[in-house]
């Protein structure tokens, strides 16, 4: 890991910057954003189309190789677009698409280069116009989709299930289970008996887990200063 030479005041500066971004950039594009979204990188996080809702605490992360993309596309009045709910973790990369309607429930996390559709885009005989029927994709509270996988349209994904990398999913999946592969198949059924920690029980305290980070984020960048990260810039110490 490269060491962070920033001064305290300089990353909290940093941290401004990003919050203003959000607030007069990225917010005015969604339908509602929730409190404490911690949203890094906002200006590489690109949003076409509306309506989008996001929710509470959400950690959103955009990078500038893996544009994060939620797209809503439709010639149709009254869709209900994309739908994040609380505590989500969306990593750089993902795309989500919707044409009709795409709920992400409560606690869910999103790998990077995730992709979910609900629309293929094109009908199969008349690929000249959108496909005529409406999908939905749906995944339920505390969902894991590992890196890469696609979620295609008309998919119900259960709660607390996994979907392993790479993987892709046409059909639905039932709750507490483990599906990979192309097409998707359930490979393990999770333990019913023990208790599944999701990220809105490991974060609910939102005070609690500011003070947290800050407090830690102090003692990591403790003793840098602004030389130091102005010299670190124009000679990189090798390791």
């Amino acid at each position: 890991m490269i060491k962070d030479y920033r001064p305290y005041y300089i990353k909290k500066a940093w941290y401004r910057l990003q919050h203003l971004y959000v607030r007069h950039k990225l917010s005015p594009q969604l339908t509602s954003l929730g409190k404490h979204s911690f949203i890094v990188k906002p200006w590489h996080i690109e949003i076409f189309g509306s309506p989008v809702s996001i929710g509470d605490n959400v950690t959103l992360l955009g990078c500038s190789d893996k544009k994060t993309r939620l797209t809503v596309w439709s010639d149709k009045k009254n869709i209900k677009g994309i739908t994040i709910g609380d505590h989500v973790l969306i990593s750089p990369g993902v795309r989500i698409s919707a044409a009709n309607y795409i709920s992400i429930a409560d606690s869910c996390m999103l790998a990077s280069h995730v992709y979910i559709t609900d629309s293929d885009w094109h009908g199969i005989y008349d690929r000249s116009l959108p496909p005529r029927e409406k999908n939905f994709v749906v995944l339920e509270e505390n969902v894991w989709v590992g890196d890469s996988a696609i979620i295609c349209k008309g998919v119900t994904i259960g709660k607390n299930s996994i979907i392993g990398a790479g993987s892709v999913v046409t059909s639905d999946v039932p709750a507490n289970v483990i599906a990979a592969g192309n097409p998707a198949k359930i490979i393990k059924q999770l333990a019913l008996d023990k208790h599944i920690i999701a990220r809105k029980d490991r974060f609910a305290d939102i005070n609690k887990m500011t003070q947290a980070l800050e407090s830690a984020e102090k003692e990591f960048l403790k003793g840098n200063t602004l030389l130091g990260w102005v010299r670190s810039w124009l000679f990189p110490k090798k390791n």
